[in-house]
């Protein structure tokens, strides 16, 4: 094919696009070149901006390593995480969902915990947190047996994997559910805190006057044979910027109580101010597969 103008570019695109044997791939394929020549035209990319965004996209591979994910921070910062997710969950988009986003620190084999058990063995400081989960199916009856993993920040903001080995799986645990649903768990609330600003992402939120940061949530993901594998987080309702999450995460599904006492705490050993949080998850009947780890 000899092209001949910009127009006959794309007709010559979607034609190769159009011969994929794969018919989901044939689709999304030319539905790409559809709609990324039509913003090319739209916004008149200029060269020195095409360069500029190869750039882009490749040093967002080269900062993506064992401990961080640019890739999965970006889709998070342009909001396509969530899209995704709401698009995926909740009778296609049409109903609440429990389902939220994966994040960029999610790691697989985490300590086998049981319920009741503190997931802050390494003794990071910060006020105590004592949380109960439920996971029921959409009726509300309860699943017993869920593999739950649980993972979170510190009360500065980090998680384990950006500290060194030394708090190599701290705030990090995996529980079973048990006959009514339940988990049940000690640990320390942990702080919003910024997404890493050093690479692309960290210069587009800069260049839009964006904020980098996350609300104070918690993570979850619950797989069982049977069961669409449930993704999610629950984010503090008190947190100053649970209106203005820069990953776009926070659904009114997913705001929770992270109710500050002083009255009697679960655990002898506290005095003073301790936190509690009760959350009910639904899982929607499905495959059970677990996501790709963004990080080792």
């Amino acid at each position: 094919m000899i092209v001949e103008n910009e127009k006959q570019l794309t007709t010559f695109a979607l034609d190769v696009m159009k011969r994929t044997p794969d018919p989901r791939l044939r689709e999304i394929m030319t539905s790409l070149i559809t709609h990324l020549h039509a913003f090319v035209r739209e916004v008149r990319l200029s060269e020195r901006e095409f360069q500029d965004a190869c750039a882009l996209i490749a040093e967002m591979g080269q900062r993506t390593n064992d401990t961080h994910n640019e890739v999965v921070l970006m889709a998070g910062s342009l909001g396509v995480s969530s899209l995704v997710c709401l698009l995926n969950n909740g009778d296609n988009g049409n109903t609440e969902t429990n389902q939220n986003l994966l994040g960029p620190f999610w790691r697989l084999n985490s300590p086998p915990t049981k319920n009741g058990d503190n997931i802050n063995p390494k003794g990071a400081p910060g006020t105590p947190m004592f949380v109960k989960a439920r996971f029921t199916d959409v009726e509300g009856a309860p699943i017993e047996g869920a593999e739950v993993d649980v993972w979170q920040a510190d009360d500065d903001g980090f998680y384990e994997n950006q500290l060194d080995r030394s708090w190599n799986m701290n705030l990090r645990g995996k529980f079973a559910s048990d006959g009514n649903g339940d988990i049940s768990f000690r640990s320390i609330m942990p702080l919003g805190y910024p997404i890493p600003t050093e690479g692309p992402v960290g210069r587009l939120l800069k260049a839009q006057e964006r904020h980098p940061f996350r609300p104070a949530h918690l993570h979850f993901l619950a797989a069982k044979p049977g069961f669409k594998t449930l993704i999610s987080q629950v984010y503090d309702r008190e947190d100053p910027r649970i209106q203005t999450d820069a990953q776009f995460g926070v659904t009114q599904a997913l705001v929770g109580e992270f109710k500050r006492r002083r009255d009697k705490a679960p655990a002898s050993d506290v005095t003073g101010e301790w936190i509690s949080l009760d959350y009910a998850f639904k899982l929607e009947k499905g495959e059970s597969r677990l996501p790709r780890p963004p990080i080792k």
